[in-house]
């Protein structure tokens, strides 16, 4: 990266307008409210805000199923119980229901992570935000966890048609499953994921997770227990991070910002400030790759904004004040104390130094044993015999079963015919 920075943020004024129903914990409103907040702190000046251009059933199907996507185009609030059994084939029910302009939401969230993820690669941005993104749970067949449509996914394989190796990295409190699903097999998209691990949605991303065939070594799963602090996080994150950036060099980073991990969330069980969450952009930011920032969970409705407008400043490089604008539409919901900080707890942090330490050996072990070096095979894997569906080619999906993981059967055996694949070489605040 040389020169001024440039960043493209994806908006779209109607995200905000989407309700999954009543007493659902999923509330797309708190993307408009991020946008306010990020506009009255003035950041919208050093971005180049545009509207997402909706994904197709095209771009769409370059990852999830044919018939899931019609699905998810056909079904809604009226027709739903003509449905009934694709309901249950596709998972969509309680956590995922059926609401109105489920398709257009799905559209609305995969349009700017591809669209984020274009702008890096043919607009020659240096970084894109999409907080309508992040949904990273869902699979190729389903929904999961809230989540339709995988814009992670899509995003990643919009990197990959420039890009050798990129690599998908999620602070959410769950465990970025659907993201890891779809490249299991994969060297050419690492994934690495923080979250609370054991008795816990989605109930994945054990240590030993690490991939098969030719991804083997390829997932990196950092499993936590409850009440995470800053000082934890931040030394696991760096000494994770520092493993991965040195050892797999990606192209490209596609960075999941879940709030849910922050102190107080209603579905959460870690304890991390803005500060500490945050520390995963500034830490991110150093490495001057190409990276896509998307949102994710986050169910406490007034720490979200806050997370998300404070990681833009950061993106940015910006400061802004910890009371938050008064002029914001939505500044009754931040009282009493109208703060941008998020307060941690004193809920006691179950990961001890031991536990830390172990998880590190057994990363490090495992990028021993099983990651190549760059320059190895990695170098020539320009047209690999086995990859996630990067675009709908025609070609029939077929499903590997070879009796091993269950979740062989969710990659696509795929004789990809593209041609060209371009490398490209690579505020210290009382916010807690």
């Amino acid at each position: 990266m040389g020169g001024k920075t440039r960043i493209a943020y994806f908006y779209d004024e109607e995200v905000g307008n989407f309700h999954y129903g009543l007493g659902h914990p999923m509330k797309p409103h708190r993307v408009r409210m991020t946008h306010d907040l990020v506009t009255q702190y003035g950041l919208t000046e050093k971005l180049d805000v545009m509207i997402p251009t909706p994904g197709t059933r095209e771009s769409l199907t370059r990852f999830h199923s044919n018939d899931y996507v019609d699905f998810l185009r056909t079904v809604n609030t009226d027709n739903m119980h003509d449905y009934s059994d694709h309901l249950a084939r596709f998972n969509v029910g309680e956590d995922c229901p059926v609401f109105d302009g489920l398709w257009e939401f799905c559209q609305l969230s995969a349009g700017g992570s591809l669209g984020g993820a274009q702008s890096v690669n043919e607009l020659g941005y240096d970084y894109a935000i999409n907080w309508a993104g992040g949904l990273h749970h869902g699979k190729k067949h389903e929904a999961s966890g809230f989540c339709y449509v995988n814009d992670c996914v899509l995003g990643a394989l919009e990197f990959l048609k420039y890009q050798h190796r990129v690599c998908y990295i999620d602070i959410d409190i769950h465990h970025g499953d659907g993201v890891e699903e779809a490249f299991y097999t994969s060297p050419r998209c690492m994934c690495v994921s923080f979250h609370k691990y054991g008795d816990y949605f989605p109930g994945t991303g054990a240590i030993n997770d690490v991939g098969v065939e030719e991804g083997l070594g390829y997932s990196v799963n950092v499993p936590l227990k409850d009440g995470v602090d800053d000082a934890t996080f931040i030394d696991l994150f760096t000494k994770v991070m520092t493993l991965v950036m040195e050892k797999y060099r990606p192209g490209a980073i596609v960075l999941q910002c879940g709030a849910d991990s922050l102190s107080g969330d209603r579905l959460g069980c870690f304890n991390l400030s803005l500060k500490g969450h945050g520390y995963a952009v500034s830490f991110l930011k150093k490495f001057k790759i190409p990276m896509l920032i998307l949102g994710g969970g986050g169910y406490t409705l007034r720490n979200v904004p806050k997370c998300w407008a404070y990681e833009t400043s950061l993106i940015v490089d910006t400061y802004i004040d910890e009371q938050l604008p008064n002029a914001s539409n939505f500044y009754g919901y931040y009282g009493p104390d109208f703060s941008l900080a998020v307060r941690t707890s004193n809920m006691e942090n179950l990961n001890s130094k031991k536990d830390c330490d172990n998880i590190i050996q057994q990363i490090s072990e495992n990028f021993r044993e099983f990651v190549l070096p760059v320059g190895g095979h990695l170098s020539c894997y320009d047209i690999p015999d086995k990859l996630p569906l990067l675009y709908n080619s025609g070609i029939k999906d077929e499903y590997i079963n070879d009796g091993g993981d269950p979740r062989n059967d969710m990659h696509t055996d795929l004789k990809d015919d593209m041609e060209d694949f371009h490398h490209v070489d690579y505020n210290d605040r009382n916010l807690g």
